[in-house]
């Protein structure tokens, strides 16, 4: 990947590219640390704590921008839950199924769907974020400060409307980076959001294990933490990267003196098809029962009786208890399993690519054309979905076993954090990899 990158910068145009890129990047951190008027950081970052609910993911997502009650709180994540609604209202309504086989118009209006419904929950979030912390009471601090002579409903829409501004403007930065960049721009900042934690979390095993004196204990278990990290990022790559090739055979036809087709070509079916989004999905509703109760209560979590026991069970480190974490392992594995199918479901269709290899004249050696080839795809895809569900489920419960064994909090959602960091910096070393091919760099060529 370096050498890629070395080579990228010997084009000017690649070169400007990156430059572009890395300046919306320090943008971005720039606008993470700017306060909201009115909020009370302190206060944000004790109703934070270190749980595991959806502000916990906005935390992470945003690089600490939740937490420190800045513009960019909420991040792309409103704009992300637009995209995943109207992927899935395209299978159920005519109209947004008909935008989205039109091509690059029909993205382009799909796209403007999605940028408007996102600002639009970004406005209802941050309305329900407003309403939460204005009944929240952290150790005495209220989360929102009125000075006085200000008016509550002016508070509300300078809090809220800065909120809405925050995750359009990051919208806007995605879409620029994707134009004007290299790689998906709105991907590419959630990668700066979780990268920059890094040096936090570093400092914290630092501080846990070797800053009260340098021990054999201590160093061992730093480098089995720094192995086990090595060896996940190396196991995510390379199942990232697998895939299923079916043979594709194209039959020989003449027309006039000359022969056509009888060329070979296969349909890649990749393990993790469905990447990070079946760990997404389970997470949210893991932590969906937590946030209600935060919510509800004010940020007043329970810590004690059966309500306890209970969100110990569907929130990874709240309890204390060895056998709550073993159960929001299981639970949480099992929801990565039916996720996986169901995204799948959604997003390949056996039958539809059955029926475009038989209109191009093509057929999987051995197998008929029409519903056998679809049969067959059908098959092979139930079969590497099993295996893709195996290994998401791996890398998003070891960071929970982990954190369970070493007592480090923070780390139930490196699994989804790890996925996200390795999808994204591959795709954007593959598309400057096309960008130079597209240039005949001779030396990438070589």
């Amino acid at each position: 990947m370096l050498q890629t990158l070395r080579n990228a910068w010997k084009i000017p145009d690649l070169r400007r590219r990156l430059l572009f890129t890395l300046f919306m990047l320090i943008l971005f951190r720039f606008g993470a640390h700017i306060p909201v008027p009115f909020l009370s950081s302190e206060a944000m970052t004790n109703f934070l704590g270190t749980g595991t609910d959806l502000f916990s993911l906005f935390d992470v997502f945003t690089g600490g921008a939740f937490s420190n009650a800045t513009v960019m709180a909420l991040g792309v994540s409103p704009y992300i839950n637009a995209s995943i609604i109207i992927q899935l209202l395209a299978v159920a309504i005519p109209a947004l199924e008909k935008l989205s086989k039109q091509g690059v118009e029909g993205r382009k209006k799909l796209n403007k769907i999605t940028r408007y419904l996102g600002i639009a929950l970004a406005f209802v979030q941050g309305a329900g974020l407003y309403v939460t912390l204005l009944n929240m009471r952290a150790d005495g601090l209220d989360a929102i400060v009125t000075p006085e002579g200000i008016s509550s409903v002016l508070v509300f829409f300078v809090i809220v409307l800065t909120f809405t501004a925050g995750t359009a403007f990051m919208v806007w930065m995605g879409e620029l980076i994707t134009e004007k960049g290299i790689g998906n721009g709105v991907s590419l900042l959630i990668f700066a959001g979780i990268v920059s934690r890094i040096p936090t979390a570093a400092y914290s095993v630092y501080n846990q294990y070797v800053s009260g004196g340098a021990t054999v204990q201590g160093i061992l278990m730093v480098l089995g933490i720094v192995v086990v990290a090595v060896a996940a990022i190396a196991f995510v790559v390379y199942f990232s990267e697998a895939e299923r090739r079916i043979p594709i055979q194209y039959a020989k036809r003449v027309v006039g003196r000359k022969m056509y087709g009888g060329q070979s070509t296969n349909i890649p079916i990749k393990i993790a098809a469905g990447g990070v989004m079946p760990i997404i999905f389970a997470s949210s509703i893991m932590a969906f029962p937590a946030t209600i109760v935060r919510l509800v209560s004010g940020g007043n979590m329970p810590t004690s009786g059966v309500g306890y026991y209970i969100l110990g069970c569907l929130s990874a480190g709240y309890a204390s208890q060895w056998w709550t974490s073993l159960v929001y392992a299981i639970l949480y594995f099992l929801l990565i399993i039916f996720f996986t199918y169901f995204y799948s479901t959604i997003q390949f269709n056996p039958i539809e690519i059955a029926n475009n290899v038989k209109k191009s004249g093509g057929f999987i050696p051995g197998i008929r054309p029409g519903k056998p080839t679809s049969d067959y795809i059908s098959k092979i895809s139930s079969r590497l979905n099993l295996i893709g569900a195996m290994f998401l489920g791996i890398i998003a419960v070891l960071p929970v076993v982990l954190g369970a064994i070493f007592n480090i909090s923070g780390l139930q959602i490196g699994g989804t954090s790890l996925l996200i960091v390795e999808g994204v910096a591959l795709e954007s070393v593959r598309q400057i990899e096309s960008q130079m091919v597209m240039r005949h760099y001779k030396g990438f060529l070589n």
